[in-house]
């Protein structure tokens, strides 16, 4: 076969189509290797294109993982906010939150955690975002829950949502990530346990009294 007969059976996809299977195959290698393991070569292989036509579509690994690390992004957020609009109260949304930030294998798009955590700078690389965007990033998906909560009168009507948004970032984060002895985050009951005791009790609390 020649190289424009193999050119051509390659463009039959649609472009878009083509792509897709691209960003599929970007996110299989992501989940197996992590990003500085990966290679266009290994993409491409995965995808069935070669690299000449893997570069039609990306022009680097850089932008290739981007685009994937991109959909994982989008697809976290969006099973997060399913998973904690299922519940009514702060204390489960928090209790969810945690157990979606810990199960990074079963969670659709949850790797990206996972990516950042491990490989911040090739991270930052690939989307322009290290571990500075991720707290951040956090706290912003939190802020309509709490502001949700003070309508519903489970926390303080002064809290500044913005700023208690950063504190569940960090503690959810930090739950689902380093090990502890009194707050078992595989028992659904301890988890909720803690986090109404604890976070949701001091977010009751009237933040101007120090």
């Amino acid at each position: 076969m020649s190289v424009d007969t193999a050119a051509t059976s390659e463009a039959k996809p649609e472009t878009r189509s083509v792509r897709d299977r691209l960003i599929d195959a970007a996110e299989q290698c992501l989940t197996a290797k992590g990003i500085r393991a990966t290679t266009v070569s290994e993409v491409a292989e995965v995808a069935g294109v070669s690299r000449g036509w893997l570069y039609r579509h990306f022009p680097d690994k850089s932008e290739l993982l981007g685009a994937a690390i991109v959909r994982l992004n989008d697809a976290f957020w969006t099973e997060s906010r399913t998973r904690l609009d299922a519940v009514s109260s702060l204390d489960q949304q928090i209790a969810v939150g945690v157990v979606l930030a810990r199960q990074e294998s079963e969670t659709p798009g949850a790797l990206v955690l996972k990516l950042r955590q491990e490989e911040p700078e090739a991270f930052a690389a690939c989307v322009g975002l290290g571990m500075r965007g991720l707290i951040p990033e956090i706290a912003a998906f939190w802020t309509p829950y709490l502001q949700a909560a003070v309508d519903r009168g489970e926390i303080h009507p002064d809290t500044d949502c913005a700023e208690a948004a950063e504190w569940i970032a960090r503690i959810t984060m930090s739950l689902a990530t380093v090990p502890g002895e009194r707050c078992d985050i595989d028992d659904h009951e301890s988890l909720l346990r803690h986090a109404r005791r604890y976070i949701v009790a001091g977010l009751r609390c009237d933040p101007g009294v120090s």
